[in-house]
C-alpha cells in the first residue's frame, strides 16, 4: 500500500526476514522459524498480521532491549497471539544472530543476555571455526500445578485410550515461561497412535496451558515426544519450551537426575525429526533448565509494511 504525507509519496518501508529450520543441522527437517530482524517500526497489530501471514507455530521480531542489560528483545508471535516465551525461536533467532555478526564469534562460547516476555535470561552460544554450532537458552524456574480435568478426557481428546498412558507418571501442568501439559504414554506405539481433536483438547487446556507434550522414554536419558497444538499448526516438530518443563518433571519424579542431559528426539512423526538437549540444575526444590539445539538457515527476503 502506497501512503501520502502532505502530498509526498512514500514507498511502504521493507522489512528483512530470515528462516531457518530449528534444532535440527538439516533443511528441511526442525522447527521452521521466521526472523524479522529490524522490527522496532512495527506495531503489534502489523507484528500479528505478519506472524499470521507466515503462518510458522511462531515468527520472531528482533528490537532494541528496554533492559540494558539485554544486547535485544525478542517478540514471539503465534498466529493467534504474542508469548512470553518459546524455545525454537530463542535457539533459532540466536543462532541467526550470530551467523550475522551480530554477536562476535568466539572460539569455545559467548554469553549474552536476551530480553523477552518472561524477563532478561542467559543466552549461550558456541563456535566453531567462527561459525555458530549450538545455542543454549536458559529458562526460568520450573513451576508445576496440577491438571484440572480427568485423564479420561485428555486421552479422548487425543485419539487415546487410558491404558496408553504410563502406569508410573501422572500428566501434570509444567511452565519454564509458559505453561504445557506433560503427558506420560506407556511406549512409542501409543505415541504413534496420537489422533488429537483440536476442539476437544482446546476445551481441556483453556488458558491453562498452551499444548499437550506427550512422551515416552526410552533408554539412557533417551525421551520421544510430540507436541500437540489445539489449534490451526496442530502439531509442533520441536518444542523448547515444553522440553525444558519435561526436563524439570522428570527430575521432580526421579527419572532423570540433575545435571544430566536430557536426549529428546521430536517430530519423527510429522516427517521432520528433531534433536532437542536439556539439562537441569537443581537447588533445593528449585529446578532451572538449559535447551540446547542447532540451527540452519533457509532462505531469506524482504516485506513491505
Amino acid at each position: 500500500m502506497i501512503r501520502y504525507i502532505a502530498g509526498l509519496r512514500l514507498k511502504p518501508m521493507e522489512h528483512r526476514f530470515y528462516t531457518l529450520d530449528v534444532f535440527t543441522n538439516s533443511r528441511f527437517e526442525g522447527n521452521p522459524l521466521a526472523v524479522f530482524t529490524d522490527g522496532d517500526s512495527l506495531s503489534n497489530d502489523q507484528m500479528q498480521a505478519i506472524a499470521r501471514e507466515m503462518n510458522l507455530a511462531e515468527t520472531v521480531f528482533v528490537q532494541k532491549p528496554t533492559d540494558e542489560r539485554a544486547l535485544a528483545r525478542l517478540r514471539i508471535f503465534t498466529t493467534r497471539e504474542e508469548l512470553k516465551l518459546a524455545g525454537h525461536p530463542v535457539v533459532g533467532t540466536w543462532f541467526l544472530l550470530a551467523e550475522l555478526g551480530v554477536v562476535p564469534a568466539q572460539e569455545g562460547g559467548v554469553h549474552v543476555m536476551q530480553e523477552t516476555g518472561a524477563g532478561v535470561l542467559p543466552v549461550e552460544i558456541r563456535f566453531k571455526d567462527g561459525r555458530p554450532q549450538r545455542v543454549t537458552m536458559t529458562q526460568t524456574e520450573a513451576t508445576f500445578r496440577p491438571i484440572k480435568f480427568k485423564k479420561a478426557a485428555l486421552a479422548k481428546s487425543l485419539g487415546l485410550a487410558p491404558k496408553d498412558f504410563d502406569p508410573h507418571l501422572e500428566p501434570e501442568c509444567v511452565s519454564t515461561g509458559i505453561f504445557n501439559v506433560m503427558v506420560p504414554l506407556r511406549n512409542r506405539a501409543a505415541l504413534g497412535k496420537i489422533a488429537m481433536n483440536m476442539f476437544e483438547l482446546r476445551k481441556l487446556l483453556g488458558k491453562n496451558a498452551t499444548m499437550a507434550y506427550c512422551f515416552t522414554q526410552g533408554s539412557n536419558d533417551k525421551v520421544f515426544s510430540r507436541g500437540m497444538l489445539p489449534w490451526e499448526v496442530y502439531e509442533d516438530p520441536a518444542t523448547g519450551s515444553a522440553a525444558g518443563s519435561l526436563g524439570a518433571y522428570l527430575v521432580k519424579h526421579g527419572e532423570l537426575a540433575a545435571g544430566h542431559t536430557l536426549s529428546i528426539l521430536q517430530g519423527e512423526e510429522m516427517g521432520r525429526p528433531s534433536h532437542i538437549e536439556v539439562e537441569v540444575t537443581q537447588r533445593g526444590k528449585k529446578l532451572v533448565p538449559r535447551v540446547s539445539g542447532a540451527a540452519v538457515k533457509v532462505f531469506e527476503g524482504t516485506i513491505s509494511v
